[in-house]
Formats: C-alpha cells, structure tokens, sequence
C-alpha cells in the first residue's frame, strides 16, 4: 500500500540521520474506502494525488507548528504491507480525516519510494497559508482563499537518492 507521510525539511533531515520516518504512532495519508467515496473517482493515479495533497496539507499544519522550518511542503511517498496503515472507525466520516491512516510501528526511510517537496518559488505562498491556517479553521473564507493559494503550486518529485541535496549538510 503506497502511503504518503506529511514532513517538513526539518523533520526529513532526521529522518535521513536516523533511517526512519518517525518511530510510530505515525499519521499518513493513502487512498482509504472515506477518501474514494468523498473523491467520487475509480482512477487510482487521481486517488493517490488526491492522498498526497491530504498530506500535503497536512506538512502545511505542521509548518504551521514550527516556524523556524523552511516554509516548504515535503511528502515522503512510502510503499508499506497491507494491513500496516490502517484507518480510525471513529473518525472515518470526518471530513479533516479524509485518506488519514496510522501506522504503529516507524516505517525505515529506504522503504520511501519518492519524496515531494514544493519549489522555492512556493515558499512565500507556503509561508501565508500557514499564518492563515487558524483563521481558516475558525470558517474565515479570506484565510481559507490564502491556504488554498498554497495548492497553486506543485509539489515537486524527487528520488530517494536525492534526499542529501533537499536536507543540506546534517551537523
């Protein structure tokens, strides 16, 4: 099952120091049976993009968290056992839950078969949309218009063997 893991650079550097994407509980995204019906979409290429942007708003929530992160989006695309990500039943009609899953167990960064990071052209739009998070939230259709700007740009893809160029050197 491909699941995509929210990260920012920070958190993706250590990551690459430690071999593992957290060690657990850990929250990712995949295509989940909530994320299909709400998706309305047979084609797993747009169930999977539809996953990933899930995540990618996720990585903007944890931008949000940390302001000393380079205002940058990073998804780390990962190929987990079936069985390993699964869904909370309490939380499956929950529209912020959409495509959510845990994994218990840390999930080793070699298993990643991609990462996903927005461009530097994105990162002033990247930055507002995570000042603008909480107001969005609260039902502000100006902030929300702001944090929707943010999906205005394309996360990028890179090999797993690139990873050492996103993070810069590790201290």
């Amino acid at each position: 099952m491909r699941v995509y893991v929210p990260l920012t650079l920070p958190g993706l550097a250590e990551a690459y120091k430690t071999g593992e994407l957290g060690t657990g509980p850990l929250v990712a995204y995949a295509v989940t049976p909530g994320l299909r019906e709400w998706y309305l979409s047979d084609d797993i290429e747009e169930l999977e993009y539809a996953a990933l942007n899930r995540a990618a708003l996720a990585s903007l929530r944890l931008l949000a968290a940390d302001a000393a992160a380079v205002r940058r989006r990073v998804v780390v695309a990962v190929d987990v056992p079936d069985g390993v990500a699964v869904t909370d039943p309490d939380r499956g009609l929950d529209p912020a839950a959409l495509g959510e899953v845990r994994i218990d167990g840390g999930v080793a960064l070699a298993k990643a078969a991609a990462v996903h990071v927005d461009s530097g052209d994105a990162e002033a739009d990247v930055a507002s949309a995570a000042e603008a998070l909480e107001a969005a939230d609260g039902g502000d259709d100006d902030a929300q218009f702001v944090v929707d700007g943010a999906d205005d740009h394309e996360l990028l893809w890179f090999a797993t063997q690139e990873i050492p160029n996103l993070v810069g050197p590790l201290d």
